[in-house]
């Protein structure tokens, strides 16, 4: 993503949550970048600048999406779970089946955008997939990020001492090595 003056740096590994969030910023900019082209261009052929863009997309969930879902998956949650008394939280439970049910669409998405990269169009009933599934897509991290930064994000500052903040912090750390 650009540079942006006067913005906000992003968090270090001594933040991790907030990390967590300035992931979340980059996840609602590159998911846009895929729901935009989708309406505007399904009918024609993508042009050089959108085809970057989507790529650069593609590209960002393929890498950033997956440290950012293990991030959560294998620093943040076990943690969280650890400090219940039921063990267990329901909402973690709903933003891991949210993590599967976006791999899967984000799997169809990226094969839907690379096969209309490669031949220049889509056939109307991929057209018709590729909008429906990024409209998902959409609604799906709205959602998600909503309950993490309202309802999960702050029970974590909450019940995590700065030993587990640090060793979360080096595991993300050791995840973009």
């Amino acid at each position: 993503m650009a540079i942006q003056i006067g913005a906000k740096p992003d968090s270090g590994f001594n933040d991790p949550i907030g990390m967590l969030k300035d992931c979340h910023r980059r996840i609602e900019h590159f998911l846009n970048i895929l729901c935009l082209v989708a309406d505007r261009a399904h009918v024609r052929s993508l042009t050089e600048e959108e085809r970057s863009a989507i790529q650069a997309a593609l590209q960002y969930f393929h890498a950033g999406g997956e440290r950012h879902t293990s991030d959560e998956e294998e620093s943040l949650f076990p943690r969280l779970r650890a400090e219940t008394a039921t063990g267990s939280l329901q909402e973690i439970d709903r933003l891991e089946s949210d993590h599967h049910h976006a791999a899967h669409l984000h799997e169809s998405v990226d094969w839907l955008y690379t096969a209309w990269i490669s031949a220049s169009m889509l056939e109307p009933d991929e057209q018709q997939r590729l909008l429906s599934q990024t409209r998902e897509l959409k609604q799906l991290y709205a959602e998600h990020i909503q309950i993490e930064e309202t309802i999960v994000f702050p029970r974590a500052v909450l019940v995590l001492n700065s030993h587990a903040i640090a060793a979360m912090g080096s595991e993300f750390s050791a995840r973009r090595k």
